[in-house]
């Protein structure tokens, strides 16, 4: 049998694709071996055909038969090969490599054969999602004089002991501004925070508050489990929307304003009238441009700043926009202060940053280099100063106690229950934590659910015990960090009495000024001492100083002697009558 019976052709392009898809078929094919057959006898039926054609061909009739048959037969030869030719020519086309890949390969690419021999269509996974983006902190670049900076020793003055400020070093504000983080830092442990709300409370025998809700000890103890996603007690308990009808209301336009703040906010309050307003300074103007100042204050406090023609309806005074509280939830001052104190994540929900400074307090640094210094630099989302000169929880209660701050017996209640919770007396052991006791008047933080849980859970311990956030603030950090890899930024003390100066309250203040002076003597402004260090591709840095007053000393027995002079007879003073 020849390739003319099976109807392929032996020449062309699509012959040998012909043959290559026989010879990679999957399935094997099956021959039989050949049946022998009588041999045929095609010359003896040839010879007979010719001699019946040459008996014929004279006669007149059967030439032109013949001839006809024969021109007939040349016709069809000429369109078959015409034919194939074109069906040759539409198989190359169709076979080429360019069409091959576009029809035949993409149809296999497009449908399989499954086991069962039903066509299955295969749908493309989409891309795995990108990975997020997370801030992991910066070195500065070699030769920066921030880099190797250490701090002088202290003045050699023995006359005083308290506390004093201290040099820092902070990067100039454009390189500061030009190194906030695109990206958020890791939130380890917790990705997902939300708040309980809670219209109906009942009361618990364990403390708390209308405002911060009512946690039994089982919901105290089920907030430090952390997890992935959280719902806990963070204030602000009776409204779906913070300072909206909760108890520290705060009016719909103020609000809108506070929820606008997306990147930066300064914020500080004054209740009770009981400090006065200090203006920022060495504030750079892209941060008076882009940063949020806010100072929360009471309708007490609103009515003594219009009665001194400080307030007028612009609602500003200087950088500060101020902020009307109504309805307080406490009776306590100092536990209405933690509230914006701890819960400004809360009030500022589209912040990424937030320095918080206590009213008392001057700022007199640019935000932007605080926050470079105290988070950007070391790579932190929390950062706040340790006390100057107490570290141990215990005996910052007894110096409570012994200062009259609070009830002595509700802080032995706090102290026994945190002592029966596992807090220990601090030590070296403790390493590297340098201090469970904050100076709490600044915190620095990013606003990151880690960060957030942690001042929920402080506030909810100062809702619950005593206002006395020092007390509380080791049980809550030591509780976290036991369960992730978070840290706190404690820097030193007089590092915060740099960029913060510390004044006296309006009451002491009215005591110290005379009746009839009217002008408040602010401390002096800060001196800014550029380092020697400067390179030609590395922006100077400045280590700022804070100076520090001379007190005059007593001369005791000389400046009396000089006083009683003895006069001698016979040598008397010309200068006496």
């Amino acid at each position: 049998m020849t390739t003319g019976s099976l109807g392929l052709r032996s020449s062309g392009s699509y012959g040998s694709l012909q043959q290559q898809l026989f010879q990679n078929s999957s399935s094997p094919i099956q021959t039989t071996p050949p049946i022998p057959r009588k041999p045929p006898k095609l010359f003896k039926e040839k010879e007979g055909l010719f001699l019946w054609i040459c008996k014929f061909a004279p006669r007149k009739n059967v030439g032109m038969l013949l001839l006809c048959v024969v021109s007939a037969a040349a016709f069809l030869w000429v369109l078959y090969v015409g034919k194939g030719e074109v069906a040759a020519e539409q198989s190359n086309r169709m076979f080429a490599p360019e069409t091959v890949h576009k029809y035949t390969f993409r149809g296999i690419e497009s449908i399989q054969k499954n086991n069962v021999g039903q066509s299955v269509s295969t749908v493309q996974p989409p891309p795995p999602p990108l990975p997020p983006v997370y801030f992991k902190g910066y070195t500065l670049p070699p030769g920066n004089p921030c880099e190797g900076f250490t701090l002088p020793p202290p003045p050699a003055d023995k006359k005083r002991t308290g506390p004093r400020p201290c040099p820092v070093c902070y990067l100039p504000v454009e390189q500061a501004i030009a190194l906030m983080p695109d990206a958020p830092s890791f939130s380890p442990g917790v990705s997902n925070l939300t708040y309980i709300h809670e219209e109906n409370q009942s009361k618990t025998e364990f403390g708390g508050s209308d405002f911060g809700g009512y946690p039994s000890l089982i919901q105290r103890n089920d907030s430090y489990d952390i997890r992935e996603s959280m719902s806990v007690h963070c204030g602000f308990v009776r409204g779906i929307r913070p300072g909206h009808q909760t108890g520290f209301d705060i009016d719909d336009s103020d609000l809108l304003e506070m929820e606008s703040c997306q990147g930066v906010v300064v914020a500080s309050a004054i209740f009770g009238a009981f400090d006065l307003i200090r203006q920022p300074k060495n504030t750079s103007e892209y941060a008076k441009k882009n940063v949020c100042f806010y100072m929360l204050v009471d309708e007490q406090t609103e009515a003594f700043l219009r009665n001194s023609s400080e307030l007028n309806n612009s609602m500003r005074i200087g950088l500060w926009r101020i902020v009307v509280v109504h309805n307080l939830p406490y009776d306590d001052p100092r536990r209405n202060g933690k509230v914006p104190k701890l819960l400004l994540h809360r009030l500022f929900p589209n912040a990424r940053y937030s320095l918080w400074i206590d009213g008392k307090l001057e700022l007199v640094v640019d935000p932007y280099q605080i926050l470079e210094r105290f988070l950007w630099r070391k790579n932190a989302s929390f950062a706040i100063s340790r006390h100057y000169k107490r570290f141990d929880v215990f005996v910052e209660a007894e110096a409570n106690k012994a200062a009259a701050k609070f009830d002595n017996a509700s802080i032995d209640f706090q102290v026994d229950f945190y002592k029966k919770e596992g807090l220990t007396p601090y030590s070296r052991a403790k390493l590297p934590i340098t201090s469970d006791v904050p100076e709490g008047c600044v915190i620095i933080r990013e606003h990151i659910p880690i960060s957030n849980l942690f001042t929920c859970l402080w506030f909810n311990e100062v809702d619950r015990f005593t206002p006395r956030d020092q007390i509380s603030f080791a049980i809550v950090r030591d509780k976290i960090m036991s369960k992730t890899n978070w840290t706190v930024n404690m820097f030193l003390d007089c590092e915060r009495r740099n960029f913060v100066i510390q004044g006296y309250h309006r009451d002491i203040l009215g005591r110290l000024t005379p009746p009839r002076a009217s002008i408040i003597v602010h401390p002096p402004p800060p001196v800014i001492l550029e380092t020697q260090h400067t390179s030609p591709f590395v922006p100077t840095s400045t280590v700022i100083t804070t100076p520090i007053k001379k007190i005059p000393t007593k001369r005791g027995r000389e400046r009396k002697s000089k006083r009683h002079r003895k006069v001698i007879a016979g040598n008397k003073d010309p200068n006496f009558n």
